[in-house]
């Protein structure tokens, strides 16, 4: 699914120049869950970005779905990632001013998808995610726990091929942590691969691989359990 050729990432500015990502080489393949660790600012949200469409890396190949996608333009990287790849970030990135049914629905309304097959998804997803009851609230009204809930509930109900999980549990309580680990491990089995960095060693666990990243070099990778296509 994901496979890097020689992937790097230079930040420039006129005085300065920061190698975010050297070089990497990585697989990750259709239903797999990887976990990637390291110290901060040692490259993993970066790495997250580029292969998740958001940014260009600087030198090397992408591919996604077999494709070669590093060099693509705004608009191209932004209709291969609405209809394949779903986000979930540390700090939730819900919009305040839209209810928990209008933020989960909002990713459909990109793809124009029908108002009847909107509702449908979105109800789907919401009583599947427990937050049902909470559809006409605004994420302001909800624990930290339940927007965590709602912003999975986004990244998942356009049915995406990839999950790229941004410290999905760094924000929340361990109780929290461990039901959101749980629906990730969930939406695993049920097909999605999943690319998560987390600076936690046993959230980690529940991947089928954990990459460690350091001054942007893979240094290490470690098998968790068997993965099986």
């Amino acid at each position: 699914m994901i496979r890097t050729n020689g992937l790097t990432k230079i930040y420039r500015t006129d005085e300065v120049e920061t190698t975010a990502l050297n070089k990497v080489n990585f697989e990750v393949k259709e239903g797999e869950f990887v976990a990637i660790m390291g110290p901060s600012g040692c490259g993993k949200s970066t790495l997250l970005n580029v292969v998740g469409l958001l940014d260009n890396p600087t030198e090397g190949e992408l591919y996604f779905l077999n494709e070669e996608v590093s060099q693509y333009k705004e608009k191209k990287r932004t209709n291969l990632r609405k209809s394949n790849i779903g986000f979930i970030f540390q700090s939730f990135n819900l919009i305040d001013e839209l209810t928990v049914y209008e933020n989960v629905e909002l990713p459909l309304l990109y793809l124009k998808m029908s108002s009847s097959e909107r509702k449908k998804r979105v109800e789907e997803v919401l009583d599947r995610m427990k937050i049902a009851h909470r559809r006409k609230h605004f994420p302001q009204q909800l624990s930290g726990g339940q927007q965590q809930r709602v912003a999975v509930a986004r990244a998942v109900v356009t049915k995406p091929k990839l999950l790229l999980a941004d410290e999905p549990t760094g924000n929340l309580d361990s109780a929290n942590g461990e039901e959101v680990m749980d629906l990730l491990t969930q939406l695993n089995e049920e097909g999605a691969a999943i690319i998560m960095v987390t600076h936690s060693p046993s959230f980690a666990e529940y991947s089928h691989r954990i990459i460690q990243l350091f001054d942007g070099h893979i240094v290490t990778e470690n098998i968790q359990k068997e993965f099986h296509l």
